[in-house]
């Protein structure tokens, strides 16, 4: 895929995950954990032609420390709300500010690293996934755990068609043993 369809794609999905979560939307697990690990995977995957020179070492850490961080500030930033019996989540204004910073620093140290490498600079921007994607999972992470230990369902998927809500065992548990260290 040509960099410049790769970035293209890449914008459009984030735009429209931030007009979903701009709405609000129910806080669901699979969503929050599964497609951001799956960007990840796939960034990792693509990490074979990354050059290993220092300087492109540096600035990989560098954006993924960066969208470590931003991803769990989001994750912070976001509201939570129970609507239906469920939580439901709507980013905020500093939300999208903090989106708007992740993919700047991304982009810009890309630019940084084209100005001083070339080709360090083209194989730093195949890491695009991976960046977006740990960021992603972090803000998921504490948004999940934000939503556990509300006291609030917390559902695995959405119901479509008018289907019921997925929920997961394994969510249940993690919020039951929430509840029971926050009375301890």
């Amino acid at each position: 895929m040509s960099g410049t369809l790769q970035v293209v794609l890449i914008v459009a999905a984030i735009a429209y995950m931030l007009i979903r979560r701009l709405a609000g939307e129910p806080a669901e697990a699979k969503r929050m954990l599964i497609l951001p690990a799956i960007l990840t995977v796939i960034g990792i995957t693509n990490l074979d032609g990354l050059s290993h020179s220092g300087t492109a070492v540096l600035f990989l850490v560098g954006t993924l420390l960066i969208s470590v961080v931003l991803g769990a500030l989001r994750g912070a930033s976001i509201r939570l709300s129970r609507r239906n019996g469920i939580v439901f989540m709507r980013y905020t204004w500093v939300t999208v500010v903090l989106w708007v910073a992740n993919i700047a620093v991304k982009f810009g140290g890309n630019l940084l690293l084209g100005a001083i490498d070339k080709s360090d600079a083209a194989a730093l921007g195949n890491t695009v996934l991976l960046t977006l994607g740990v960021g992603m999972l972090l803000e998921g992470v504490v948004v999940l755990g934000r939503a556990l230990r509300s006291g609030e369902q917390v559902i695995w998927a959405q119901g479509r068609d008018g289907a019921p809500h997925q929920t997961s065992p394994w969510l249940d548990d993690l919020q039951r043993q929430f509840a029971r260290r926050g009375r301890d």
